[in-house]
């Protein structure tokens, strides 16, 4: 019943995917958009995208479909997946890439290359990720520059609305604290959190959301959620707006 399950959710989505031109180009070049987020963002009004782990472009697709002259920047570190992504954007001048990862110092880090690209971290992959996530075991070790979120960009890069989308398997807070000067900029932080810890060091929901909501950001919105063998949510795609007053 589970696989059967499954097939139906991935044809749903292929169906889906087929109905839109925008979708239509990325499945051309094998990406495929991340409907999941659809139902959180496509309400939102923004104006920039910071795309922090944009893998091969399956969030930027949703957001160019619908937000078709937003700027978009997209940050991602692995070699494969960042020229597929700029084979994808090739024709859109509103996108940027930059071919590093974020984090909260200019460094160069080992990134934990995982057997599906998309589960690849800086920090080294547990076993517990890859009992959740069959597949994804570490496969080899890939040096990557880091930087400061807020050394690359600066507010007049930023249109407002602007957001914040953080996928980074356990990176997350390390690339809000290499935000500190752009968050007053910033009006959404989409970003994914976990309640079990798949990667060795990784921080928990729970430190994200202090961490946002002490700097004036209240959770207003959830996303995609992904579950464990036992039905409970493990991960959450947690959408935070800025405080009026902050």
């Amino acid at each position: 019943m589970g696989l059967i399950m499954a097939f139906c959710r991935r044809a749903l989505k292929l169906v889906r995917l087929l109905f839109h031109s925008t979708f239509r180009t990325g499945l051309r070049y094998g990406v495929a958009a991340s409907l999941e987020n659809r139902p959180v963002m496509r309400s939102l009004q923004v104006r920039s995208v910071i795309d922090a782990g944009a893998n091969v472009g399956q969030f930027a697709l949703l957001m160019r479909h619908f937000h078709r002259d937003a700027v978009i920047h997209a940050f991602e570190p692995f070699p494969s997946s960042a020229a597929i992504f700029a084979r994808l954007f090739a024709q859109d001048r509103c996108v940027h890439l930059h071919r590093h990862a974020l984090g909260m110092a200019a460094v160069e880090a080992d990134l934990h290359v995982s057997r599906r690209a998309d589960s690849s971290s800086l920090l080294p992959i547990s076993s517990s990720q890859t009992v959740f996530a069959p597949g994804t075991e570490e496969v080899g070790v890939l040096t990557v520059p880091v930087r400061r979120l807020d050394d690359v960009l600066s507010s007049a890069d930023l249109p407002r609305p602007s957001l914040l989308k953080i996928d980074v398997q356990g990176g997350e807070l390390d690339v809000l604290k290499g935000a500190e000067g752009l968050l007053p900029h910033l009006d959404y932080i989409y970003v994914e959190v976990s309640f079990a810890q798949f990667y060795q060091g990784q921080p928990l929901a729970n430190e994200v959301i202090d961490h946002l909501q002490a700097r004036g950001y209240c959770l207003t919105g959830i996303g995609g959620t992904a579950q464990d063998r036992q039905g409970l949510i493990v991960q959450a795609d947690l959408l935070f707006s800025r405080l009026q007053n902050q």
